[in-house]
């Protein structure tokens, strides 16, 4: 799939875990690890903004786009 998600990069510079920001956004643990393994079918606009006011970032810090 075309498109990256750098979750992980985001929650280590953060110096975040995932179950804290699971925490924060009201999902489970599971849904996350979906979403930063790249499984996830699509991203709600709500929740990318809460990951990006959780983390303090932009959506284009945590999604990338590279053609295969």
């Amino acid at each position: 799939m075309p498109i990256i998600v750098n979750l992980d990069i985001m929650l280590a510079k953060r110096k975040m875990q995932s179950k804290e920001l699971a925490e924060k956004l009201g999902i489970s643990t599971v849904n996350l690890s979906i979403l930063k393994t790249g499984k996830a079918k699509g991203v709600r606009f709500d929740t990318l903004e809460a990951i990006c006011k959780a983390l303090e970032c932009q959506p284009g810090d945590i999604l990338e786009y590279k053609e295969e």
